[in-house]
């Protein structure tokens, strides 16, 4: 009896130590959401980890100019539509979607690959549904953790250091 009483907390110490391995809340980049339904009936839904900058230059040491990079940290990050859409008026079918982008001083690429359930760094371009390019601007504060927002005009923003990375969402007519 004792013995069974023993294995079954052994048992229950590592199943809560298993869980709170996998409690992603506690990564150095912890995950995060956005959601929106936009202002032309849009429903988009992105998943993403926020990495911090933690003293290091966007573009050299982290997220490297004219490399792909996750956009985001740990698994990749997911782009969700539920509608045919426009991105910066480029067609892009309803669907889930790895999002990276290639990071630029002047133009950044925008990249929806149609692998999403992967970890971050695992990218094939044979698999790109749609690249986009788009300027990044001031933002006029710095964002030391990488956060992305999605508004009901359609308009998602990549914000991280003092840049903002705008794109534009529309439903496709």
């Amino acid at each position: 009896m004792k013995a069974s009483i023993l294995s079954f907390m052994l048992v229950m110490a590592l199943s809560m130590a298993s869980f709170a391995q996998q409690d992603k809340s506690k990564r150095a980049s912890p995950p995060d959401s956005t959601f929106v339904t936009t202002e032309d009936g849009v429903s988009i839904a992105i998943h993403y980890s926020k990495p911090s900058l933690k003293g290091r230059q966007i573009g050299v040491d982290v997220a490297p100019f004219g490399k792909v990079w996750r956009t985001g940290a740990n698994e990749a990050t997911t782009f969700e539509v539920d509608k045919d859409v426009l991105v910066q008026g480029q067609p892009l079918p309803a669907g889930k979607y790895g999002l990276y982008s290639i990071p630029g001083e002047d133009n950044v690429t925008i990249i929806f690959n149609k692998a999403w359930n992967q970890w971050g760094t695992v990218y094939d371009e044979t698999q790109d549904a749609l690249r986009v390019n788009v300027t990044p601007v001031e933002y006029g504060q710095s964002t030391e953790q990488f956060t992305i927002q999605a508004d009901k005009s359609g308009t998602v923003s990549l914000l991280w250091g003092a840049y903002s990375v705008p794109f534009t969402v529309k439903a496709a007519k």
